[in-house]
């Protein structure tokens, strides 16, 4: 025969004061490490490069020619200007400095071509969120300066592959898109 409880065992039952099966606990607390794993222990602090390419334009009348250090200031611009409006989420850009623009014979085409640089520091909570940057055309270096060591885990690495891959496959899409105009 069943012993009846008493109502205070019911009430520490039910609000968790009272002590809970060893199995039971042990499930909670593999919950709760999945959880800080998936949390950062440090933000990833970085400086990443972009050297923007202009070419020269020619005149639609007998003027407004630009020439390729102009073309490749006015896209350097505007992507500050990007960068300044538009927030990312777990994205925080601290400097935007830019640096003086170079000129590079392009044996391709046989011509001069104008690269503006632009240095952008920045701090971001995964490392997930560097793939936006790298996977750019205009991406040139980039220099983790905090934290000295970073820790990934199998899952962490396969959702860093997974967002590169989304990454790269739309900046493919934008490139193609680009050819056919």
């Amino acid at each position: 025969m069943l012993k009846p409880r008493k109502t205070d065992e019911l009430r520490e039952e039910l609000l968790g004061e009272k002590s809970v099966s060893k199995h039971f606990t042990e499930a909670r607390t593999k919950e709760k490490a999945v959880e800080k794993s998936d949390i950062p222990d440090k933000i990833i602090h970085f400086k990443v490069r972009f050297d923007f390419k202009g070419k020269s334009k020619p005149a639609r009348f007998f003027f407004g020619r630009k020439n390729t250090e102009e073309m490749a200031h006015l896209a350097r611009e505007q992507q500050v200007a990007l960068w300044k409006n538009v927030p990312l989420q777990g994205i925080d850009i601290l400097k935007i400095s830019t640096e003086e623009t170079y000129l590079v014979m392009d044996e391709d085409e046989g011509e001069e071509v104008a690269y503006a640089p632009l240095v952008m520091e920045i701090k971001a909570i995964t490392l997930e969120d560097l793939v936006i940057f790298v996977v750019r055309e205009e991406f040139r270096r980039l220099e983790i300066i905090e934290p000295e060591d970073l820790k990934l885990t199998r899952q962490g690495l396969e959702r860093l592959f997974f967002k590169f891959h989304q990454a790269a496959k739309k900046q493919v899409f934008l490139q193609i898109k680009r050819l056919q105009e």
